[in-house]
Parts: C-alpha cells; structure tokens; sequence
C-alpha cells in the first residue's frame, strides 16, 4: 500500500486505497458532459488514472475514442470497449499524442509535489499540437468542510470524515461509503492548492489554463505554453 493510503472493505483494494468493487459501484454525475462541451466531437482520449472506467464508459458512448491508463490490472478488467494501458501514470511515455488527455479524480493533489510535476509532465508529453488538458481540482472547501456526506440518488452515502493536517502542507482525508449491503473507506493524502498554486504548478509542467470549464473552477481546459 502507498505510504498514507489505506482502504477497507470487500473486494481487491489498490495501492492507493481504491476498492475496486466500491469504484464499479459509484454513480456518475455531470463530468461527462462537462467533457463533452469541452472538446471536439469524437476526439481520442487519454484518460489518466481510468478506474474501472466510470467516465470511459459515458465517453465512449457520446462517440469518443478512449484510451484508458491505470496502476491496477484489477481496475482494468472492468472496462469494456477501450484501449487499456497498465502503467502508473508518472512512468507513461506512449511516444504518441492524442487530441486530448484527462487528468481526472482530483489526481493533480497528491501529496507528493514530484509525482504531481511526473504526471503533469507526462499530460504535456501526450497532448497533440493544438490539443487540450482536462484537470479536475478539488473544490475550494474540500479540505475546510469535514466533517460533510452526500447522499447519492441511487442510495449511497458518501462521508468526508476527517482532513488532518500531517505535515507539509499535505492532509490526511479519510471518506466512508455506505451502501445498504456494504461499507467501505478510503485514507488518502492530499495536499490542497489554491488557484494561484495550482496555475504555478501547470506552469512548471508546461501548461497553461486557457480557462475554467465550471463556475466553481473544478473542471480546468489547460494547453502547451
């Protein structure tokens, strides 16, 4: 298991505390259509850190092409009808680019400011000329207000437990999810990045923010300086 991650609950856990069964589970909400407004129609994606595939799957269906990286062979096996690459994502070198490369999950907050610069670098390797980065940040209060839970439509509870401080500049977040026949956690660290820090950090890898895709500046479009 990466060092402060940590996961419970049934099924294949990944090193970065994911359960594999959990993530197969979750819904998906607007973040597909977010995508979708924000590149060109049937488009190849490079979708960084896949999973199981829940915005593979929706992407492919609106007619794009997808080309899905993940640490876990267990997450893989779960997508149908993409290409599938097992690779941490820092290590990539495809020696291609593609119209569009997503960095998603709040990936870009890793606590590790080298591994974020890797795979901010290793977006800028694969995006074409005149291509896209997509980059999910966390919210603005995702570490301020713990403890919060969402109730899902399909009946699910998810709980921000707990951000705690563990030196660094980085938090110890620990989240819950309920299901009627199951629970499971997750223990990750993140490191929370302002706006300012968050542009600094893109800039370092190459890239620019060409602009917010979403009021609450969640959803980034960035491109090659």
């Amino acid at each position: 298991m990466r060092e402060g991650h940590e996961g419970t609950g049934p099924g294949a856990i990944t090193p970065d505390g994911c359960a594999v069964e959990l993530y197969a589970r979750l819904s998906i909400g607007a973040e597909p259509d977010i995508v979708s407004a924000a590149v060109p129609a049937g488009a190849h994606i490079l979708e960084l850190g896949s999973g199981v595939g829940r915005m593979t799957h929706p992407l492919l269906e609106r007619g794009f092409t997808v080309t899905a990286v993940d640490e876990s062979a267990e997450m893989l096996e779960r997508i149908r009808g993409a290409r599938t690459i097992c690779s941490p994502i820092e290590e990539l070198d495809l020696g291609e680019t593609f119209d569009v490369v997503m960095l998603a999950s709040f990936l870009v907050h890793t606590g590790e400011e080298n591994l974020r610069r890797e795979m901010l670098e290793a977006c800028a390797r694969h995006v074409a000329e005149g291509g896209c980065v997509l980059i999910q940040r966390e919210g603005e209060d995702y570490h301020s207000n713990v403890p919060r839970e969402r109730v899902d439509p399909s009946g699910y509870t998810v709980k921000i437990l707990s951000a705690e401080p563990v030196g660094d500049g980085v938090n110890s977040v620990c989240a819950e999810y309920v299901f009627p026949d199951a629970t499971w956690t997750q223990t990750f660290t993140a490191r929370p990045l302002t706006k300012e820090q968050f542009e600094e950090a893109l800039g370092e890898a190459g890239l620019r923010v060409e602009r917010y895709l979403t009021e609450d500046r969640v959803w980034v479009r960035a491109v090659k300086v």
